[in-house]
């Protein structure tokens, strides 16, 4: 068996998880090269291969496959670097990115600004063309006109073009016409057709989701044939693979036609590993998912066993329609940077000091405190053992830097600074946390928490405590959980199609005929046999959805319609309709039975089964947990308590089934993990670490 690698790149440090031979599964970290992600891929698969005593070259001779999460979309969206931009629209049209459905995030606020443009008003141009509500042409398309605007996007450097014409959806001729005539006169420009990215109703989600696809397609395209070429020369000869928002993987190729679909193409990892290591492997069936980096820490929920999952998202004040994991994210993680606001209050992220130069305990020339350069000064980091001893921290820029940025401006000790900083970015992080729980209408208190990322096992003991949460469970490899979930993620191909029509009226035939359709693209786009991703490939499952609400409501809800490659039948109507109330009862606390269900959408998810590593169970041993005891050191836990002389645990020689009671600190090679005073944890049998709160 080769190797089979998965990558993701977070804002501060690249994490490569990888099993080979041996079947085990091993992490390696590298600081993220921001500037060039293709960098730092390469030099962590470096550390990689001489960690495995193999050249590059033989370590990707000898790997099977690559799986990569990439945060070039997301950042392209973040820092609005994208390509230059174009629009071609039906003529009306023009300004639907900005009427933006008559959606104001502050509506009390006349002054908010609107969003930063991805397509300037003078690079959006419309033709006199259109097609009525049942695919017919009403007004034929004018080639010559459809000619002079390619011409002037062209001569305006725009790099690519957005197409979004009104019922193109429905009928896609001459959407497929404007591109034809933009590859005969702008073959560079690259060509983002709306019926291809998001064929259904609603122009204005269709037109926003078109654009961030041509907006960011540029970049993520040459970044991943750069990373894929860089990787070929090398010696690597099967094809990698890309990690999507929806939780499943596709081919470089179909990511970077799409990149939209990649938006949260890292954080997703992390919530497929919940799913499968937590959920399923452990019967937790209902989770909260926190996964804390250096840039971000992002939130999700699984409830009954299954990952939330949306397709009415905004990013960037950016409305993206395609099917994604409902990820929040909000800016706090270990370099977020503290600061005092002018009314003297203060304030933790969304800044973060990034890799480079990082924190100020880094020692690369950061001159701004972070949540890193706290946690150091409270003692719940070693500064001779950050990452396992491959980066030395030096408390005393720490300390410098808090002392004259956070503690003087605020009047406090340095101490009770750092302290402030890590209280205030606990309640940032819970407040994250009731976002996807309490105001979805869900109890915190019902769930578990799961804790990864590299910083999340420091905090989640305090997040669990003041939300009432009984049980936190941290993966031994929660630092590169996100990667882990990678190499245990499937291919995944999503279409979708817009039907009118509604329970008491609807046409079964036309249904299937919607579905027989999609079916057909599912087949162009898969793998085919005897390619390079192919002989990753198992079984094969089709899963149907509708989208339903009642008359006057404007958001769907999506309900199953059956998982199988038959026809639909009229039973299938009736359980997705029955399963619609209940959805409709839970989310908003009301259902009305008696009257008809309004259908909108029909999609298909199809599931492409891969080879995932397999998990082992580890062995119970009645070992004394004393015997990896490494030392005891001060840690700060409350102000009423101060600094506790607190034992340090090696975690890498913990053996299954010992006990750990608070307070103690718990060092995996890349991980500290915090066990707050009154918290018990227990290392089990699938390589966790169950910590037990108690509440007050």
């Amino acid at each position: 068996m080769g190797y089979k690698i998965g990558i993701d790149v977070g804002g501060t440090f690249t994490d490569l998880v990888y099993t080979g031979g041996d079947g085990l599964i091993h992490v390696v970290k590298t600081p993220t090269t921001s500037e060039n992600q293709e960098k730092g891929v390469l030099l962590g698969l470096g550390k990689l291969a001489s960690r495995e005593k193999l050249s590059i070259r033989d370590l990707l001779q000898r790997t099977d496959i690559i799986i990569h999460g990439t945060t070039v979309v997301t950042n392209t969206m973040l820092e609005f670097k994208g390509a230059r931009t174009g629009l071609i629209t039906t003529k009306g049209f023009r300004d639907d990115i900005e009427l933006r459905r008559g959606y104001k995030e502050r509506i009390f606020n006349p002054r908010y600004p609107a969003p930063v443009p991805i397509v300037r008003r003078r690079y959006r141009y419309t033709v006199n063309e259109r097609i009525d509500r049942d695919g017919k042409i009403l007004i034929p398309l004018d080639d010559n006109e459809v000619i002079e605007v390619v011409r002037r996007l062209k001569d305006a450097g725009i790099e690519s073009i957005g197409v979004c014409l009104f019922f193109g959806f429905l009928n896609p001729v001459h959407e497929k016409r404007i591109a034809e005539i933009i590859r005969q006169e702008h073959p560079d420009a690259l060509i983002s057709l709306s019926h291809e990215v998001l064929p259904q109703i609603r122009e204005f989600e269709r037109v926003s989701t078109t654009l961030v696809n041509a907006y960011t397609g540029p970049r993520l395209k040459k970044y991943l044939e750069s990373l894929e070429s860089e990787l070929q020369e090398l010696g690597f000869e099967k094809e990698f693979f890309v990690m999507l928002s929806s939780g499943g993987i596709m081919n470089a190729a179909y990511a970077g036609k799409y990149p939209v679909y990649s938006l949260l193409s890292g954080p997703a990892g992390g919530v497929v590993a919940c799913s499968q290591l937590i959920g399923e492997l452990l019967n937790e069936p209902n989770l909260i998912t926190v996964d804390m980096g250096g840039t971000s820490y992002d939130v999700s929920l699984i409830r009954g066993g299954k990952p939330t999952a949306t397709s009415n998202y905004w990013f960037s004040r950016y409305r993206v329609a395609v099917p994604m994991l409902n990820i929040h994210t909000i800016g706090t993680g270990g370099g977020s940077i503290a600061w005092v606001d002018s009314g003297g209050a203060l304030q933790v992220g969304p800044q973060s000091a990034g890799a480079e130069p990082g924190p100020a305990c880094y020692g690369k020339g950061g001159k701004e405190p972070t949540v890193t350069d706290a946690n150091l000064l409270l003692g719940y980091l070693d500064p001779d053992y950050f990452l396992g001893g491959e980066i030395r921290l030096d408390k005393g820029l720490a300390e410098k830097t808090i002392e004259e940025k956070v503690a003087r401006p605020l009047g406090f000790e340095t101490i009770q600074a750092a302290y402030g900083i890590s209280r205030m970015v606990n309640n940032n992080m819970a407040n994250g946390i009731r976002v996807v729980s309490v105001q979805r209408g869900y109890d915190p208190r019902d769930f578990v928490l799961v804790a990864f990322g590299g910083n999340g096992a420091v905090h989640a003991g305090v997040q669990a405590r003041d939300l009432g949460i009984k049980k936190v469970i941290v993966p031994r490899i929660a630092t590169a959980f996100s990667a882990r979930g990678m190499l245990s993620s499937n291919i995944v191909i999503n279409k979708v199609r817009t039907y009118m029509g509604s329970s008491d009226n609807f046409d079964l035939d036309a249904v299937n005929s919607l579905f027989s359709a999609m079916q057909v693209e599912v087949k162009q786009e898969m793998p085919v046999s005897g390619s390079k991703d192919s002989e990753f490939m198992g079984s094969v499952e089709n899963r149907y959805y509708i989208d339903m609400h009642y008359k006057g409501e404007t958001h769907e809800i999506t309900v199953p319609l059956g998982s199988n490659d038959g026809a639909v039948r009229n039973s299938d109507i009736d359980g997705a309709v029955n399963a619609f109330h209940s959805a409709h009862e839970a989310l908003h606390t009301f259902a009305n039975q008696d009257a008809p269900a309004y259908f909108m959408n029909l999609r298909i998810e199809t599931i492409i089964y891969t080879d995932n590593p397999h998990v082992d169970r580890l062995e119970f041993s009645d070992e004394d947990p004393l015997s990896a005891l490494k030392s005891k050191r001060a840690v700060y836990f409350e102000e009423e308590n101060g600094f506790i002389e607190t034992p340090v645990y090696n975690g890498s020689i913990i053996s299954c089934g010992n006990v750990l009671k608070g307070p103690c600190v718990i060092e995996e090679p890349a991980t500290t993990i915090v066990i707050y005073p009154g918290q018990v944890a227990r290392l089990t049998e699938y390589d966790n670490y169950e910590i037990s709160i108690k509440q007050k």
